[in-house]
């Protein structure tokens, strides 16, 4: 088996798998609970609380843990508009977004709020000239990823952070799921952080939401005592533990880890460039971990099935896209239906081997091959 859908979801780090186990069996109790079970229960969750903290370099109160990416994305999102219903009806985001948040946008429209997607330049970066002009004293939001999920391209988060300075009332959330454990991240020009734990190694059905102390959220899960008092409901003390236990193991060496995925990404992309008929999407605003490219002539779905069949497993697009069509993200840079209705996605990690680049370009030129004549 060739694994090359990183970008969905990774597989489960077995030491992860231990440690959630052991959670699991060994602290019983509560974290709320009153008696030594429930104390006991609250010393590991406050220590892994803490440790994602030092990880992320952000005060132990800002982590939000969630059930994923798409519910913290939610979480900053409404509980920002709901908190603050006084100060405008204006949000910025892009065409870009990862479907919980472009969904959450279009729902948002219909109870009228206002929606400007910002210009994407043939780079992939957002156009800054143009975010500039869409500010307005009513924007009360901006939504931006940090990498999108389709073709790889990351945003310069900072430098769209540091324009935000001059507007105080108007937040800056970053869907950062593609990023963590991949990249550096560095949060201080960003009021919310959004991840999910499937996507480093970790299990699925753990999030978190890092809210910067000076932003109140109103909760979208109202209840009693948590872990925190932005989501209710009973601490899910595995996934918490074994969330931070992934997170650490994902930023151990994580500059070695990058550039064993160039290496391969580099590799990829050179073997691709030499097969008639495929367009490589992903530039060098991409993070190396994302390969995206158009199969001219050919499905996705169709492309993905005859290598599946090799026992080969890729994506179309963002694994969580309603929409079976065309790749949002190369219909946002105006790409024409030969190249963003074609188009299949390759992610890799530092667990691929040279071996299974090599496995998958000479499979895909056999695929076209046989899938063209």
């Amino acid at each position: 088996m060739v694994y090359l859908d990183y970008s969905a979801t990774t597989p489960a780090n077995p030491e992860v798998v231990e440690t959630f186990s052991k959670v699991c069996l060994e602290y019983i109790g509560n974290p709320n609970s009153l008696h030594q079970l429930g104390v006991d229960a609250k010393k590991l969750m406050d220590a892994s609380i803490k440790q994602i903290a030092e990880l992320l370099k952000v005060r132990e109160e800002e982590v939000i843990f969630t059930s994923g990416a798409s519910e913290a994305n939610n979480l900053a999102i409404r509980g920002v508009l709901e908190k603050y219903p006084n100060r405008g009806k204006h949000i910025i985001t892009t065409k870009l977004e990862h479907s919980s948040v472009l969904e959450c946008m279009n729902y948002l429209e219909k109870i009228g709020y206002i929606i400007d997607y910002v210009n994407i330049k043939e780079d992939g970066l957002i156009d800054i000239n143009h975010f500039k002009s869409l500010l307005t004293k009513d924007t009360i939001l901006v939504s931006i990823h940090h990498v999108n999920s389709e073709v790889g391209f990351c945003q310069k988060v900072q430098e769209i952070g540091e324009i935000l300075k001059d507007y105080p009332t108007t937040i800056f959330h970053v869907d950062g799921t593609q990023a963590v454990g991949k990249i550096p991240v560095h949060l201080e020009n960003i009021d919310l952080y959004s991840f999910s734990s499937h996507k480093f190694f970790g299990l699925k059905g753990s999030g978190c939401l890092i809210k910067k102390r000076n932003i109140e959220l109103e909760p979208m899960i109202h209840g009693g005592k948590s872990q925190t008092d932005y989501r209710s409901g009973t601490p899910a003390l595995p996934l918490i533990v074994s969330t931070s236990k992934a997170l650490r193991l994902a930023l151990q060496d994580l500059d070695k880890k990058y550039e064993i995925v160039k290496e391969l990404s580099d590799l990829l992309k050179q073997e691709i460039s030499k097969i008639d008929g495929v367009i490589l999407n992903s530039n060098e605003n991409c993070i190396p971990h994302i390969v995206n490219m158009s199969i001219l002539g050919i499905k996705p779905e169709t492309m993905l099935h005859a290598l599946e069949q090799k026992e080969i497993y890729i994506s179309t697009k963002t694994a969580c896209s309603k929409d079976s069509s065309n790749s949002l993200t190369l219909t946002a840079l105006k790409k024409d239906d030969s190249i963003s209705g074609h188009s299949i996605r390759v992610s890799i990690s530092y667990l691929t081997t040279k071996e299974e680049i090599n496995t998958f370009v000479e499979n895909l030129k056999n695929c076209i091959q046989n899938l063209k004549f």
